[in-house]
């Protein structure tokens, strides 16, 4: 009897051990999304008018799978919801109140959609983790709100409309200006504002990004910006791409340009500058 006992220890054993390496295996790798997040992205879908013919990802959203599987999803280890992609998914309008209560939020990409409506002021709900916000294209129209300069801590943010008529533009930035709208960005590195209306003087505007000292990215195309240029742009020495075409900027080219070291691409297309080229932009060694 003691013999037969020990040769089932001796097959039982490697099979209790293999049991329990799976089941901690799966623990540790198991990012499960926290329940009241999974209702908070279904009743976000459930507000949302899209079309479901066109969707490839809010359409797949339901029960049956963990919401941090959903396309779109990417969720932290202990399950929160921390970056959310539903852009080009056709969404026509809807209430974005679920959307403001993802506390958690460090990324968030509304882009290539048609909201037809104001940006909303609760945006500012997301100011604690939001670092990354993209509503290029989105169908947001009017004034930028306030309450989106109180996200302090934007690395990237894109305002952008590249489908708009140099003589309409969606979004503008009037009250606040955009002196007041970029004062708290001190985190800013990509910035991108094309063919938001912008009825600015050249030194106003261009103070206002010099202040953005971690900027490596300016893209304001077809901003109805106007001129002369201002020195106060060679403060920004980690710039790398800078994008002005398509504005009434009414002066010669100035060589200061030459100073933003570490620029590789530089567009002034039909931006009103005359004169001749100076040599020494085309000599920037990074420029591409």
């Amino acid at each position: 009897m003691r013999t037969t006992l020990i040769l089932w220890l001796y097959f039982l054993l490697p099979l209790f051990s293999l049991l329990n390496l799976t089941i901690t295996n799966t623990i540790a790798t198991s990012h499960q999304c926290l329940a009241h997040q999974q209702s908070l992205l279904l009743k976000l879908k459930s507000s949302l008018i899209f079309n479901p013919a066109k969707s490839i990802k809010l359409i797949h959203w339901n029960h049956t799978r963990d919401c941090c599987q959903w396309k779109g999803v990417s969720c932290s280890s202990k399950g929160n919801v921390i970056a959310l992609d539903i852009s080009h998914e056709f969404i026509k309008g809807g209430n974005l109140t679920s959307l403001f209560k993802l506390k958690y939020l460090q990324g968030l990409n509304l882009a290539y959609n048609e909201f037809n409506s104001d940006i909303h002021y609760d945006f500012q709900n997301l100011q604690m983790n939001l670092r990354h916000l993209n509503l290029s294209n989105s169908g947001f129209m009017g004034q930028i709100p306030t309450q989106i300069s109180h996200l302090t801590k934007l690395e990237t943010l894109d305002l952008s409309t590249t489908f708009t008529s140099s003589s309409q533009h969606g979004l503008k930035l009037e009250k606040p200006n955009i002196v007041e709208f970029l004062q708290n960005f001190t985190t800013m590195k990509e910035l991108y504002l094309d063919g938001v209306a912008i009825p600015t003087k050249g030194d106003e505007w261009c103070h206002a990004v010099s202040s953005l000292q971690s900027l490596q990215v300016l893209s304001m195309s077809s901003c109805n910006l106007s001129g002369p240029l201002d020195p106060s742009l060679t403060k920004l020495q980690s710039l790398s791409v800078l994008q002005l075409s398509h504005n009434n900027l009414g002066s010669p080219v100035p060589e200061y340009l030459a100073n933003l070291s570490s620029l590789n691409t530089l567009q002034l297309r039909n931006c009103g500058l005359s004169g001749v080229f100076p040599k020494a932009i085309f000599q920037l060694p990074s420029l591409e």
